[in-house]
């Protein structure tokens, strides 16, 4: 008796017996956004209410041209590329005259709780104007520079804008760089066109699309572009670029040698009442 006994709680003649699989009715299957819901004949497939959003591939420029890059409300975002704007050995003349001549310096910003940081890079500005970024000023400074001279006629002549003002910048190598901003300050008016001019170690540009205001201010899904600015290489932003899109030189993790980048650009009195609004 105790042998059987014992037989029988090896093969769990005393456990307690399983419950029998429950199988889903058509009630029981939830009809979820994106799910499959079971019907008296048939699966039917439900679209989700908000589909999967996919992240744009990033696009390369490089080639000359005119690209409208956006069309919105605002009007159109148009880039103007220009490679060999200037020839190399007008380039290589002009890029080792202005890095050993002009009054580079490395200005301190503050950020919006005030506290106080150095750009990292050098600059310097031009224009019969000051011009106020990031909560700091540079002084007027009309006194130009004959190469830049030079080059703001010749950049005029080419793009059809003029020019008051100049803001210079120099990369010293890879770790010098800009963070995303738009050069949207007051003082640059409604719809600024921008004429960049490169000159030195090749930098990638990039641009990013501002958001839509239901995503507050996510920019996970925004188209970005991206252009490589090569010696005497020249880029005109024009139309709604500094509404609509941000830009920015990152910092590189590879030996580059310095880069002068010249930002030409129209200065217009600023009332003093007139808030200053910068994304740098």
């Amino acid at each position: 008796m105790t042998d059987k006994r014992q037989r029988a709680r090896v093969q769990g003649s005393w456990a307690k017996p399983l419950p029998k699989p429950q199988h889903p009715t058509a009630q029981d299957v939830q009809s979820e956004p994106g799910s499959w819901k079971a019907g008296p004949q048939s699966f039917e497939f439900h679209q989700p209410a908000n589909p999967i959003r996919v992240i744009p591939a990033e696009k390369v420029i490089e080639k000359a041209g005119e690209y409208d890059i956006s069309q919105g409300p605002s009007g159109v975002s148009r880039l103007r590329l220009i490679p060999g704007f200037l020839q190399q050995e007008e380039a290589d003349w002009m890029f080792s005259k202005l890095l050993a001549e002009l009054p580079w310096s490395q200005k301190t910003n503050y950020r919006m709780m005030g506290d106080a940081y150095e750009e990292p890079r050098l600059t310097c500005w031009y224009g019969e104007l000051p011009y106020t970024y990031s909560r700091s000023t540079m002084d007027a400074n009309p006194e130009w520079h004959p190469v830049l001279t030079t080059l703001r006629r010749a950049i005029e002549q080419k793009s059809g804008h003029t020019f008051n003002s100049l803001l210079c910048n120099l990369y010293r190598d890879g770790k010098d760089s800009i963070g995303w901003h738009s050069d949207n300050e007051p003082s640059l008016g409604p719809q600024p066109t921008i004429a960049s001019l490169s000159l030195g170690d090749t930098r990638v540009f990039s641009l990013r699309k501002q958001p839509l205001p239901e995503d507050k201010g996510n920019y996970t899904y925004v188209e970005h572009l991206r252009i490589p600015l090569t010696h005497g290489t020249l880029l005109l932003m024009e139309g709604c670029t500094q509404a609509d899109w941000q830009h920015q030189v990152a910092k590189e993790y590879h030996d580059r040698g310095p880069r002068i980048n010249l930002t030409f650009r129209t200065i217009y009195p600023e009332p003093e009442h007139i808030g200053r609004k910068s994304f740098r």
